[in-house]
């Protein structure tokens, strides 16, 4: 096999995004699959029709159950809300199709246990699987945990992460799905909480093991289009501190109150023998410290991550010529491929999505009863 076929289910923001990555990996990386873009679904056939024509897709679908009944469709890929993560997916899995499915796994735990189980069930027929928090995929990002395994930083002794965002600071900002916990599962804590959990665990090679957190709703009510309101059922904003398995010590804040601050995931590490910094909103910097340096010039210094040695950055422009969000799913799709094509696992896994989707119940759990919890399965 040389090519797989895409089908896609969701074509709004995640949709977009997915559609320039399937349509620009196989020029600027050549995978060993070439992807080609079969199918879009999505429930609107004139909404879905006019996606499709934009975005490069060949074919549409109003029913995702037909998608998966599809020859030409050997890959599904999920970028829908989170209500609908869980039977999408597990369906795809046991028809035979690999899936790469949007961040968080799911709405709850026992939904991504389902999926996590589908997954190993497919694995066995060589099906493969893949969450996708694309940040991982960030050059400077990749070169943060390359750094880490390296030895560079020493010991992981604090993990820093935050995610701040301010789109909903005004609170007439109107009611969307994001703020419905039926369809969105969480609000910030989901939503971008999930990212820097898996950023911090990436980065680090640790898990978190438990928990102490504060959620809060700022704003109960927003409008909607018919002049009324609608309740908000999500936190607007999430904080909590935590330990990890190697016994470093981590806060966390994710929320979309930050005014002034639009997409800014912050993570810095510090270790016994240097630190590392990295901000979403200077995404091909890295910052490094080395304790070991001299003290008359040492400090940190900033890496612009565009070199040919750096992750990924050798298959796009000459050195300088700085990337941009989009890529990451780029690079998403590149390794994705690769590792259907290599017959491996690619990461992260629904295992790694399930994995964080219990961190996100602990830190949920711990808000509710305002204590600390154990992160279910991390001892």
């Amino acid at each position: 096999m040389t090519t797989v076929g895409v089908g896609m289910v969701g074509h709004a923001f995640m949709g977009r995004a997915h559609s320039h990555a399937w349509r620009s990996v196989g020029p600027f990386f050549g995978p060993p699959l070439t992807p080609v873009m079969a199918v879009l679904a999505g429930r609107s056939a004139d909404r879905a029709g006019a996606a499709a024509k934009a975005l490069g897709w060949a074919a549409v679908e109003t029913d995702w159950k037909e998608l998966l009944r599809r020859d030409d469709v050997q890959l599904v890929d999920i970028c829908t809300p989170g209500d609908s993560h869980a039977e999408i997916a597990v369906a795809a899995l046991d028809a035979g199709k690999h899936v790469l499915c949007e961040k968080p796994l799911a709405n709850s735990v026992a939904e991504a246990e389902a999926m996590a189980a589908a997954a190993d069930r497919a694995r066995e027929r060589g099906v493969r699987s893949m969450v996708g928090f694309n940040y991982r995929r960030v050059p400077a990002v990749t070169l943060a945990r390359k750094l880490v395994d390296e030895g560079r930083i020493g010991t992981v002794r604090h993990i820093r992460a935050q995610y701040l965002q301010d789109w909903l600071a005004d609170p007439e900002a109107p009611f969307t799905w994001r703020m419905d916990r039926d369809r969105a599962g969480s609000g910030a804590l989901g939503d971008i909480g999930a990212h820097i959990i898996d950023t911090a665990q990436f980065i680090t090679g640790q898990s978190l093991v438990g928990v102490s957190a504060l959620l809060d709703t700022f704003v109960p009510e927003r409008p909607v289009p018919d002049g009324g309101t609608a309740q908000v059922t999500v936190d607007d904003a999430a904080l909590f501190i935590g330990r990890t398995d190697a016994g470093a010590l981590a806060t966390f804040e994710a929320t979309r109150f930050a005014t002034g601050r639009k997409n800014s995931l912050r993570i810095e590490v510090s270790g016994s023998s240097g630190a590392l910094s990295f901000d979403l909103e200077a995404l091909n910097e890295l910052w490094f410290y080395d304790r070991n340096e001299d003290d008359e010039t040492g400090g940190f210094r900033r890496i612009v991550v565009t070199e040919p040695v750096h992750p990924y950055a050798g298959h796009w422009w000459p050195p300088g010529h700085i990337l941009g969000y989009e890529h990451t799913f780029t690079h998403q799709m590149a390794d994705l491929l690769t590792a259907i094509a290599d017959g491996a696992d690619p990461r992260p896994s629904f295992a790694d999505g399930l994995q964080v989707q219990r961190v996100l119940a602990a830190v949920a759990d711990s808000a509710a009863a305002r204590r600390w919890v154990d992160v279910e399965g991390s001892h």
